[in-house]
């Protein structure tokens, strides 16, 4: 009895880990947005927020989990962003130093800034699990629209992400 619900238990996990890995979001056309949320960390993420904001999907734009030592002016310079855009349209989240404190500190913004609807732009393999965090943070009633970022991880990484994803699902109180 014992090993049938031990080989239960693995063939959910192993075929869960292959719908995660196999069914990767992607990224999305036009969809107006209040503001756009990036967290750092990964390649093409602030460039794709960037894009979202000129392109006018979102008004401003939350970049959360910025490192401390790094100035304004030498964001705007590594991303080229002009100044008038810095101050009109972008914010530096310094606090946040994991997926679940980038959206506990996108949380604070967001509701000090009256956002209703939010992009989420993050890596592809990252995805679920920082909109899990996001939703879990903010109130019902913001709306989180997912615009991933594609890659090209690799199978550690994958792995290594589901999991993370399942220990954030299950403190968060899931599947209720």
């Amino acid at each position: 009895m014992i090993a049938r619900l031990a080989g239960f238990v693995a063939l959910f996990y192993a075929l869960g880990f292959l719908f995660f890995a196999v069914t990767l979001p992607g990224p999305i056309g036009h969809a107006k947005t209040d503001a756009v949320l990036v967290p750092t960390g990964g390649p093409g993420r602030i460039a794709r927020g960037l894009e979202v904001l000129r392109e006018g999907d979102a008004r401003r734009m939350f970049v959360s989990g910025v490192d401390p030592e790094v100035k304004p002016s030498e964001f705007s310079r590594q991303f080229d962003v002009r100044a008038r855009e810095m101050r009109c349209c972008v914010t530096l989240g310094f606090l946040a130093v994991d997926t679940r404190s980038n959206a506990g500190e996108a949380a604070q913004w967001m509701i000090g800034n009256d956002v209703r609807t939010v992009r989420l732009v993050t890596t592809d393999w990252h995805m679920r699990r920082a909109a899990a965090e996001l939703r879990h943070s903010i109130p019902e009633t913001v709306a989180v629209i997912e615009d991933a970022v594609p890659s090209d991880p690799e199978l550690g990484q994958l792995f290594l992400e589901y999991n993370k994803l399942l220990a954030a699902l299950v403190t968060q109180g899931w599947p209720g």
